[in-house]
């Protein structure tokens, strides 16, 4: 298993400065959300940096650790636009991006339900999916033709291709358990599993794993991301905490602090300095 942190925001400066740190404590990626404008009726606008921007700075500031969104609402990116950004990132990391994509956020990001992005779930799915097959196509390097219900793209070439071959991984959401969700995820490289009602448990974990082992054509790696908080300053407690979800067929466990807003640096630093849970470690 592998170990990442997802940081609660994204202004530039600080996320380079944390994406070090979780590099010298022995993290293995770092991640940040990727967003227009978080804004709810209950909750005001919230402050929000360009992910690329931020991420390019955490790139320069880190040589080993993973680099990403978690996550970029692909239906209100323009997927040639994207293609050509993380391609830039993965050239500047070395080859350290990953791209974690769904529907978005829509009632959330009002960079969805403010600027007349769709809203509904049915024509984000397919944006989603037209998405995911262009970056795929664009990123091989070669002309790419497609016509979709919502994209089209006539004899488009965008190179150099990213350093990571044969593309960037592409992480995707998946609902469990949704066959059709499950489906689209299993044909890129990673699954970042949700499950309505609640959180996802080891038990269900156990239960995907076992799904991708059954529907999953490639025999290419793949990716199964688990997340949630764990106690500083107890590394026996997190890796107690943790061992479950790797036993269940997870890959990645991503440490969160979405619970930390208002004062979330000091938080976040002190987790990151404690290093990842060793979930190898029962003593």
């Amino acid at each position: 298993m592998r170990f990442g942190f997802i940081l609660p925001d994204s202004e530039p400066e600080s996320c380079a400065e944390l994406a070090r740190l979780a590099e010298d404590c022995g993290w293995d990626g770092v991640f940040i959300p990727d967003c227009i404008a978080i804004e709810t009726a209950t909750i005001p606008p919230l402050p929000a940096y360009d992910p690329w921007v931020t991420l390019a700075a955490m790139a320069v500031a880190t040589r080993r650790v993973r680099l990403g969104t978690m996550l970029t609402g692909l239906p209100r990116r323009r997927p040639w636009k994207l293609a050509r950004e993380v391609m830039t990132l993965d050239h500047l990391s070395h080859g350290r991006a990953i791209l974690a994509a769904g529907v978005g956020a829509a009632p959330d990001d009002a960079g969805f339900y403010k600027v007349g992005e769709p809203m509904d779930l049915k024509t984000r799915a397919e944006l989603l999916d037209e998405g995911l097959a262009l970056l795929d196509a664009l990123w091989r390097g070669e002309a790419v033709t497609f016509h979709g219900k919502h994209y089209h793209v006539d004899g488009l070439t965008l190179i150099p291709r990213p350093v990571q071959q044969p593309r960037v991984p592409l992480w995707v959401v998946g609902v469990w358990p949704r066959p059709r969700s499950l489906a689209r995820a299993l044909r890129y490289d990673g699954l970042i599993p949700q499950k309505s009602g609640g959180p996802v448990t080891p038990d269900d974990l156990r239960a995907i794993h076992a799904h991708i082992s059954e529907h999953r054509v490639s025999g290419e790696p793949f990716d199964l991301i688990a997340e949630g908080e764990t106690p500083a300053g107890d590394r026996a407690r997190a890796a107690a905490q943790v061992r479950p979800y790797a036993e269940a067929g997870a890959t990645w466990w991503l440490e969160t602090r979405w619970s930390a807003v208002d004062n979330w640096q000091p938080v976040v630093r002190e987790r990151l300095a404690d290093g990842p849970p060793d979930v190898k470690d029962e003593s």
